[in-house]
C-alpha cells in the first residue's frame, strides 16, 4: 500500500471521528439562552430545598433548606420558624432581626397571612423590609413560617414570588407529614392485624402441644419451638414490610402446628420460584390468606383437604396465590366487595367473629403500597374451594424492608 493511500485512509478515519463528535455535540441538550439557564438553575435550587423539607421541618432540615430558599427568593437573609414561631434556622447577615422574625412569625402563623415589617420598625442599616410569610400548603393551616430580609422595597412581584416559594416549601413539609402519617397508619394496621391473629389458632396450637407432652415429648418440644418462632416473627418490632422468603418461613411454622393438629387430613403443597424470594410485600400479608384457607376452607370439610401456595415470576411482578379445595363460598358475596363479609359467608360466622382474618386489612395495605391494581383477587364457588391471589411488583420506589 502506497504512502498516499495510507494517508488518505487515515484522513477518512479522522473525518468520520470528527463527524461523530460533531453529531454528539449537536444532539447533546444545551442551555443556550439566559432564560433557559435561569429556569434550569431555579428548578435545581428548588429540588435541593425540597430534599431536606421532605423529612419534615426541624432544626436540621431548616438549616439545610434555608440557603436554597434564600437563593430562590433572592433574599439578603432568610429565616425559617415552626408554626409556633420558634426560629429553627437563619441564613445570611442581619441575625439581630431574628427576634423581630420570631415575634411576627407567631402572628403570621395564627392569622394565616403575610406580615410586612418596614425599615422604621426594624432599625437595621440598609434593610428596607422583613417579609414574614406563613407556609400554607392548603387549607390545613400553617406548617411553618419563612422570613425574608430585603434591602430593596418589596413590590408586588417580589411579594408574589416570596408567597410562591413559601407555598412550595409548605407543600414539601405537608408531604413529609403525610408520609409520616401513612407510616403511622401502616404500623397501626400491622398492630391491628397482630391483635387479630386467630385466638382459635393459639388455643388449638397450645392444646396440640399439650396432647403430645405425654405421648411424644420430642414432638411437643419441636412444636413449642415452632410456636415460639411464629409468635416472635408475628410480633416483631421491625417495619411494615418484609420479604417473601421470611413470610413463607413463618407460614411454614403455622402450617407445621396446624398439620400436627389435623394429622393426615391437612396436606400442603408449595410451589415457589426462587427468583421471587426477595420480593418485598407488606408484613403479615400472607398469614391471613393461609389461615382462612385452613380455618374456613379445610377445617369445615369432614375429610380435610389441601392448601396450595404458589409464588410465580411474571415479568415485572410476582403473583402469589393461596388455594384450598375446601367448602368454597357463594360467589354473590364477591360482588359485595366486602372481603370480611365474604369470609363470614363461607363459614357461617358473623362478620365480627370473622374480622380477625384481616383480608380487608391486607387488601387495603396492598393498594396503599402499590396502587389499586395490586389488591386481592378472590375466586370461589360453593363446594369448589377458594383461591385468593395477590400481585406484587418486584420493585417499587419507596417500598423496602
Amino acid at each position: 500500500m502506497s504512502g498516499l493511500t495510507i494517508t488518505l485512509a487515515l484522513l477518512a478515519v479522522l473525518l468520520v471521528v470528527v463527524a461523530v463528535l460533531a453529531l454528539r455535540v449537536r444532539t447533546r441538550p444545551t442551555l443556550t439562552t439566559p432564560a433557559e439557564r435561569a429556569v434550569h438553575a431555579t428548578l435545581h435550587t428548588a429540588s435541593l430545598a425540597a430534599r431536606p423539607l421532605r423529612r419534615g421541618l426541624d432544626a436540621d432540615s431548616a438549616a439545610e433548606a434555608a440557603p436554597h430558599l434564600r437563593g430562590l427568593t433572592a433574599a439578603d437573609a432568610l429565616g425559617l420558624a415552626d408554626a409556633n414561631g420558634v426560629v429553627l434556622a437563619w441564613t445570611g447577615p442581619h441575625a439581630r432581626l431574628s427576634t423581630h422574625f420570631a415575634d411576627a412569625a407567631v402572628r403570621a402563623s395564627e392569622e394565616g397571612r403575610r406580615i410586612l415589617i418596614k425599615a422604621d420598625e426594624l432599625d437595621e442599616p440598609g434593610v428596607r423590609a422583613l417579609v414574614v410569610q406563613p407556609l400554607l400548603p392548603g387549607e390545613s393551616g400553617s406548617v411553618g413560617v419563612m422570613g425574608v430580609v430585603t434591602r430593596t422595597q418589596p413590590g408586588p412581584g417580589m411579594l408574589s414570588a416570596i408567597a410562591e416559594v413559601a407555598r412550595y416549601a409548605g407543600n414539601q413539609i405537608e408531604l413529609a407529614e403525610l408520609d409520616a402519617s401513612r407510616a403511622r397508619l401502616d404500623r397501626a394496621e400491622v398492630r391491628a392485624l397482630r391483635a387479630q391473629i386467630s385466638p382459635h389458632f393459639i388455643y388449638n396450637a397450645l392444646g396440640t402441644v399439650a396432647s403430645f407432652v405425654r405421648t411424644d415429648p420430642e414432638q411437643a418440644r419441636e412444636l413449642i419451638l415452632e410456636f415460639a418462632d411464629f409468635t416472635r416473627y408475628s410480633f416483631r418490632a421491625a417495619g411494615e414490610y418484609t420479604v417473601l422468603a421470611d413470610e413463607l418461613r413463618n407460614i411454614d411454622r403455622y402450617l407445621t402446628l396446624e398439620r400436627a393438629r389435623f394429622g393426615g387430613s391437612l396436606e400442603v403443597r408449595l410451589q415457589v420460584a426462587p427468583e421471587v424470594l426477595n420480593v418485598v410485600l407488606p408484613f403479615l400479608a400472607l398469614q391471613p390468606l393461609v389461615e382462612n384457607a385452613v380455618r374456613h376452607g379445610i377445617s369445615s370439610k369432614p375429610d380435610g383437604g389441601t392448601v396450595t401456595i404458589v409464588a410465580a415470576d411474571e415479568g415485572t411482578d410476582c403473583v402469589i396465590s393461596v388455594e384450598d379445595d375446601g367448602i368454597g363460598m357463594d360467589p354473590d358475596l364477591l360482588r359485595s366487595g366486602d372481603l370480611d363479609a365474604i369470609i363470614s359467608g363461607a363459614s357461617g360466622h358473623s362478620a365480627t367473629e370473622s374480622a380477625h382474618v384481616g383480608l380487608a386489612n391486607v387488601d387495603d395495605r396492598l393498594r396503599a403500597a402499590f396502587g389499586n391494581d395490586y389488591g386481592l383477587v378472590v375466586e370461589t364457588a360453593p363446594g369448589a374451594g377458594t383461591k385468593v391471589s395477590m400481585r406484587v411488583p418486584k420493585f417499587r420506589p419507596g417500598v423496602a424492608v
